[in-house]
């Protein structure tokens, strides 16, 4: 009969090549503490191989172990966990005290080893903080018009002419139209610019001083762009402008001496072609030297005119000027929002006009007063937004 017993022990006693003998299993977790006496003894071990401390030379390897020792010395906490093991007395003599307990202020401002609150006094001043917004010496408030007996007819002739629709109202597109003997709705008061100051550049924006009457009896001395702010934030806001027939048509004082030199006009297409009727504020700007209805009187057969009729919006008879040049500053000032569509003659022959432009009517009238008083040429015109904007 076997014995297991005695043939189990002979197995185990026969093992030549160990494979019955098992190691016992050492964890590969190595803790923080482990870590840091293995970095400290690769500094031992080249102190022991050099006989010197490492250096911050050219060798990678040397220059990591300085680095590494100079971060210990500045460590008083693992300093001191390390000084069994600093056998070369590379740490110097260490020791951790207990922080004292901070009860006051004043321990805040003397427990300070780095110096960080040196000049105490200096943290209350405040730097590298943005400068407050410079305010206008005088803000401007609405007080009685002592005079308003001198303006009180003006507003009644503005309201007649709004009946009558010689005049109406127009939206408030830009602080540019802003100006002398004009008038402007604000939260429902019409408001009267008798005067506008000397104007000036603050931060590359024009301002000026104005004086405003009130329709309620009251004036203002605000500023322009001041105005401008407020009718753009009240929505109903509003500046009162002549109707688009009469605007450019306003009797001026001519004497002998001027001489006619032509017309300035502004056209809308009738065009029943869908390219053409489907776009708005489609205006072309032009100049003639006769009679406008005289120019265009065979428009129809005229690519410049897009081979249609068209009607006349407003003309202006200039007096001493050079009318082309004016023609060709409205259109450089309008060169964004050109016309880019080909139209054919009755001969099949191409053409490209380009006197052609997408803008909004009073964009146009704005840009003429503009050029008039020799203003435009501190804006543009923004194609994205249909607005006139400083430069």
């Amino acid at each position: 009969m076997i014995n297991f017993a005695k043939e189990l022990e002979s197995i185990l006693e026969s093992d030549p090549l160990g494979l019955l003998h098992v190691k016992p299993k050492v964890s590969s977790i190595i803790s923080a503490d482990e870590r840091l006496l293995i970095s400290f003894n690769e500094i031992n071990a080249f102190v022991n191989e050099q006989g010197r401390e490492p250096t911050a030379s050219g060798d990678i390897n040397e220059r990591k172990l300085f680095s590494r020792l100079k971060g210990l010395r500045n460590n008083p906490e693992k300093a001191l966990a390390l000084k069994d093991s600093d056998v070369f007395h590379l740490l110097g003599d260490v020791s951790v005290t207990e922080p004292e307990e901070v009860k006051t202020i004043d321990d805040v401002f003397f427990d300070d080893p780095l110096g960080l609150l040196a000049d105490s006094d200096d943290i209350f001043t405040l730097r590298h903080v943005p400068k407050a917004i410079d305010m206008p010496e005088n803000i401007a408030k609405r007080k009685p018009c002592k005079e308003f007996e001198l303006y009180e007819h003006l507003f009644k002739q503005c309201h007649l002419d709004l009946v009558s629709g010689k005049s109406e109202l127009r939206q408030f597109t830009g602080e540019q139209q802003i100006s002398a003997g004009h008038f402007f709705v604000l939260h429902g008061v019409m408001v009267y610019v008798s005067e506008v100051g000397e104007k000036g550049k603050k931060r590359g924006k024009v301002n000026a001083r104005l004086k405003c009457i009130f329709e309620n009896g009251t004036e203002s001395n605000m500023l322009l762009r001041s105005l401008a702010t407020e009718l753009y934030k009240d929505e109903s806001g509003r500046r009162v402008l002549s109707a688009p027939e009469d605007y450019l048509n306003e009797p001026e004082q001519v004497t002998y001496e001027d001489k006619p030199t032509g017309y300035i006009y502004i056209l809308r297409s009738l065009s029943e072609d869908p390219k053409i009727k489907e776009i708005g504020n489609l205006f072309k700007i032009g100049f003639s030297s006769q009679l406008v209805q005289e120019r265009i009187k065979n428009a129809v057969q005229e690519p410049t005119y897009l081979m249609a009729d068209v009607k006349v919006v407003a003309e202006l008879q200039t007096f001493n000027l050079n009318p082309q040049k004016l023609e060709l500053l409205l259109h450089t000032f309008f060169a964004s929002a050109c016309l880019n569509l080909d139209v054919f003659d009755a001969e099949g022959m191409r053409y490209t006009p380009r006197e052609w432009f997408i803008v909004p009517l009073h964009i146009i009238e704005t840009a003429i007063q503009l050029l008039m008083n020799g203003d435009i040429v501190n804006y543009r015109y923004d194609n994205h937004r249909s607005e006139i904007v400083e430069k």
